[in-house]
């Protein structure tokens, strides 16, 4: 017959509660896990796997690592996948149970996931960590985001299609979904995604858990009266934090609505062809050239910023200004940033001394940060006008940062677990009279012996202590008829006699009592400058917006002045000009050379609507398609731009098909993949959007290619609600002669020298067609054998000789309906009165339309042409 000790049946019970967690029961020193939690975290964390007896012919697995190297391990757990229930013990003794017998009371008090980490160890300082809600009805979406560790809680609904970008954009680490909830999301996100009880989205019960939370009567004040989705997904998330945290919950203090309406909209392909967060090679990405940021705050602002471009001209001059005066007053520039370098994360510390985690050195660091918003805001009045704002908004929480340096001494133990002597001598005067007794311990008992001696007359006596007996006055034998009848036998040895008195006695309880009483003391102390500085979190808050905004500027500020950046002209206006526009990483990692700048002139009344670019592999083509749309994010952020000079149409959305990879967990290919992202960037994109091509048709066979190809671009420049500004990139030479029938196209290529059998290549964009693609030139140079290279040679002749006899029976781009004869127009306008009117789609009756436009327009042009000739 088995039967289990009741520690082992306390953690049965407990681990019922969270099957779906890795439960680390703390027993003494350690965090332990049995049965198959110990199997996994002993595979997980490569540590020894054992076997503990837990009742009678009950042997269970264990597994368990040290409370003071929880935070290390929980990194590597939480970074392979695994939801982690932390459970303490909540009593130091034993307490008596139901059953008579005495347990020590455990309980889980966090389910630690990626998106609920609260440890500074396991953060990136200048990344948020947010936690998101996604609830559909199969048309919209209400998406809800949070970052626990500094209090941000937002809310939008936008339409299903908008939504993968939205949360792509985001970077969530965690995504909450209904477990009936079939969207396929991870196909397109990367993060850990959490099913939860399908009730928790239901809009009832979300809007009873919001309205809850903060106390509200309605949803009027959150902006979420017609947004039920974003509701739903607002509400889970509170529920959530409340179900597995403790005190988390409470960090989110307000919530706010925002409609992506409002910003650029950028997908992880954007961010990943562009490399604003990371480099696919030796240069640096985007995010590195431009972060100058000296606190976190800063630093995640910025990021947020680069994916949350601007829609508003008024909101970018505003950054633009405040950029120009940090570059023409360098001194106020030099003050602020060295106030910034000495301040902390006084976001996340806020946040985390709030929920009652923060350390003694963490509320230091706090304290000593809000000494220097004062100085901050000193610097910025000295130009009232343009920084009212700002300033208005920078409170300079004396009240919190005055109680903390009351409070907490400056000269705190190094060691992170070292607790003692946290609260300032002065603060309380109970601790000061504790400690006292600890101090003068020493003089007191020299003082006790002296007078004993006096009182006694005996000269020999000893005031003692040892761990065991405690205090004693130890009496030498030849003097024990001395000794007075207020003395109590203690303990006897061979050669004397140790006693205690009433007043050692006193004594003595109380300076064993001292130090335990000093820990509480000083522990509950503590807590309560916790809640106290929680108090002005809103304010400390305000002042961090501040911080990390002027941190951003002040970042743009300088890299705008050492890397000879200009003010863009931003308008309302959908057209790109910029003179000398230069890329902003390639530059940086050829600092040793000068980086060829090139001019853009696209959109508007006076420049082509797409650009069609030519030229030879590595010659500088996906550079300058990326340069012209880095230069665009970049003032739509605020930031200066590298050019000579720029006006910046405001754009929608950023489109890129650039490079070629395949999504292997979906099976598809590379050009199933390109196809797919094609048909987004044409489903969605409009006459203020940014499109760049580069390639687009190469995964396929030349002449399948080639007509993909051609028919986008005439999409594009034919489809009445697109008409975006387009830059095209492409080895299909046939594609420039679109340049005849497509009026608002331009041809342009990339300079190269011929010397000799080498190509030098000038990365000069000019106007024209490249008169080859030198692929075989691109071989060589890239180090194939030399024969292989010159069999290329000798097939490219024969394919080029073939192709010259044989192009009778390919259809020439002079094929285009504006070109053919008139017995041709007959047989075009016979095939269209068989159109079936009631299949075909607006917008092909659209583009029929046009092209019989066009050849309106030709006809008319060759008749005036023959009447000029006769």
């Amino acid at each position: 017959m088995k039967e289990a000790t009741p520690i082992r049946t306390q953690y049965l019970e407990i681990k019922q509660r969270h099957k779906d967690a890795l439960l680390l029961f703390r027993i003494g020193d350690f965090y332990e896990a049995f049965d198959d939690d110990a199997r996994v975290l002993a595979k997980e964390l490569d540590i020894v796997l054992t076997s503990k007896p837990m009742g009678k012919n009950i042997r269970v697995p264990l597994a368990g690592v040290p409370h003071h190297s929880l935070e290390r391990h929980l990194a590597t757990l939480i970074s392979r996948g695994h939801r982690v229930a932390i459970c303490e013990q909540l009593t130091t003794e034993p307490v008596k149970q139901a059953t008579g017998k005495k347990l020590i009371e455990r309980d889980v008090v966090r389910v630690v996931t990626p998106g609920t980490v609260l440890e500074q160890g396991l953060l990136q300082t200048k990344v948020n960590n947010y936690i998101a809600a996604f609830k559909t009805d199969g048309k919209h979406a209400g998406i809800a985001y949070a970052d626990v560790t500094t209090g941000e809680f937002a809310a939008t609904e936008v339409e299903l299609d908008a939504a993968i970008p939205e949360l792509q954009r985001l970077a969530v680490s965690e995504l909450l979904i209904a477990e009936t909830d079939e969207t396929n999301l991870k196909s397109f996100l990367t993060c850990f995604i959490t099913k939860t009880d399908s009730d928790v989205f239901k809009f009832t019960n979300a809007k009873k858990t919001l309205l809850s939370h903060f106390g509200a009567k309605n949803l009027s004040p959150f902006g979420l009266d017609e947004w039920h989705l974003a509701v739903s997904a607002a509400g889970a998330i509170i529920h959530y934090l409340q179900g597995t945290q403790t005190n988390t919950a409470e960090q989110l203090t307000r919530l706010t609505t925002y409609t992506t309406e409002n910003f650029m909209r950028l997908d992880a392909q954007v961010f990943r062809s562009l490399e604003v967060f990371e480099s696919n090679t030796n240069a640096p990405s985007v995010l590195s050239v431009l972060d100058r940021t000296r606190t976190p705050m800063g630093g995640r602002l910025l990021r947020k910023w680069l994916r949350q471009p601007l829609l508003d001209v008024a909101e970018i001059v505003q950054r633009q200004e405040h950029v120009a005066w940090l570059i023409q007053n360098r001194k106020a520039r030099a003050e602020i940033a060295l106030c910034l370098e000495r301040m902390h994360d006084i976001e996340r510390l806020s946040s985390r001394a709030r929920a009652g985690y923060a350390s003694a050195q963490e509320l230091l660091a706090l304290g000593q940060s809000l000494e220097l918003l004062p100085n901050i805001r000193a610097v910025l009045q000295q130009d009232t006008t343009r920084f009212s704002t700002l300033t208005k908004s920078l409170p300079t929480c004396d009240k919190a940062a005055n109680l903390i340096s009351k409070a907490i001494n400056n000269e705190l133990s190094l060691k992170a677990n070292e607790q003692k002597g946290i609260i300032r001598a002065g603060f309380s005067e109970e601790l000061d009279k504790l400690r006292d007794i600890l101090r003068n311990g020493k003089t007191y008992l020299a003082d006790l012996e002296q007078r004993e001696r006096a009182r006694t007359g005996i000269k020999s006596l000893r005031v003692g202590f040892n761990k065991v007996f405690g205090y004693f006055i130890e009496v030498t034998k030849p003097n024990l008829h001395l000794v007075p009848t207020d003395y109590t036998r203690k303990q006897t040895l061979v050669s004397t006699e140790r006693f205690i008195t009433l007043e050692l006695k006193e004594y003595e309880s109380l300076v064993m009592h001292a130090e335990e009483r000093i820990e509480e003391l000083e522990t509950n102390l503590f807590r309560q400058v916790c809640r106290e500085v929680g108090q002005s979190r809103q304010d400390i808050l305000k002042s961090a917006a501040t911080i990390s905004m002027l941190d951003a500027l002040i970042s743009f500020a300088e890299t705008a002045h050492d890397y000879n950046y200009t003010r863009p002209v931003v308008i309302d206006a959908p057209l790109l000009r910029i003179e000398k526009g230069r890329h902003v990483t390639l530059e940086r990692a050829l600092e040793e050379h000068d980086f060829v700048a090139n001019d853009t002139a696209i959109g508007g009344d006076d420049a082509p609507q797409i650009l069609v670019l030519t030229g030879p592999n590595t010659s500088g083509k996906s550079t300058y398609l990326r340069q012209n749309a880095l230069i665009v994010l970049l003032a739509q952020i605020g930031s200066y731009v590298p050019a000579k000079k720029a006006t910046i149409g405001l754009c929608d959305r950023i489109f890129t098909r650039i490079g070629l990879y395949d999504r292997i967990g979906s099976g598809e290919s590379t050009f199933m993949t390109e196809m797919i992202e094609t048909a987004q960037i044409l489903h969605h994109a409009t006459v203020r959007s940014l499109i760049l091509l580069d390639e687009l048709g190469r995964g396929t066979s030349t002449y399948d290619g080639l007509a993909v190809a051609r028919s986008v671009i005439e999409f594009i420049h034919n489809h009445p609600k697109i008409k975006a500004k387009t830059l095209f990139a492409t080895h299909y030479h046939e594609l420039t002669e679109l340049v005849s029938v497509l009026p608002r196209l331009k041809n342009l290529h990339v300079e190269i020298a011929e010397r000799g059998d080498e190509l030098v290549f000038l990365y000069k964009i000019t106007e024209g067609v490249a008169l080859k693609s030198f692929g075989v030139y691109a071989a060589q140079l890239a180090g194939l054998p030399r024969p292989v290279v010159r069999r290329a040679e000798e097939l490219l002749n024969e394919y080029e000789e073939r192709e010259s006899r044989h192009s009778g029976k390919i259809r020439d781009i002079k094929d285009h309906p504006a070109h053919l004869k008139t017995s041709q127009r007959d047989e075009l306008v016979e095939m269209i009165l068989k159109f079936d009117l009631n299949s075909i789609s607006p917008v092909e009756a659209l583009m029929k339309l046009y092209e019989l436009q066009n050849l309106a327009e030709l006809e008319e042009e060759e008749k005036a042409r023959v009447l000029r000739t006769a």
